[in-house]
């Protein structure tokens, strides 16, 4: 039976075993799932043309690729916040990911890069644009858990 975004139990546990390893082979995945190779072959077509999955990528460690220092940082901007000179941050290889929030900031980036240098040099080029009016820079000392998306559902 499909749930609400239209995904079966199948769906979730193959979508999860892809999260793991995506390079299993449709035969290992067939089996852990139930299917054969053809049908999980098909799924996963399915699962790409709907945009479901976004892309298969590879996850870098950070300490082999020069980038152990990890920070998130807190903008708060004039107005709205999102200029097109501020995305324009998305453009540097430094930052990871940026969410406009609610509560007492307008931004925050998941930063990584290879020293507290770094992070000043980023912190000097968001007070450089006009709209950033304050920073809150928020230094990981340690990674418990760092995933992707999960396919699983908590029930409630």
């Amino acid at each position: 039976m499909k749930d609400t975004f239209g995904l079966d139990q199948i769906d979730r546990n193959l979508l999860g075993l892809l999260t793991e390893n995506a390079e299993q082979s449709y035969a290992d995945l067939g089996k852990a799932v139930g299917l054969s190779a053809p049908a999980v072959h098909e799924r996963v077509k399915r699962y790409k043309a709907s945009g479901r999955i976004r892309a298969i990528t590879a996850r870098l460690d950070p300490a082999m690729t020069g980038k152990r220092f990890l920070a998130f940082v807190h903008v708060n901007t004039t107005g709205w916040g999102k200029t097109d000179a501020l995305m324009q941050i998305e453009e540097l290889p430094e930052v990871e990911e940026i969410h406009s929030v609610t509560g007492d900031t307008c931004m925050i980036l998941k930063v990584r890069m290879e020293s507290t240098q770094a992070l000043e040099a980023l912190l000097a080029r968001l007070y450089a644009l006009p709209e950033v009016i304050s920073t809150k820079s928020y230094v990981a000392l340690s990674t418990y858990l760092e995933r992707p998306v999960q396919a699983g559902i908590t029930p409630l």
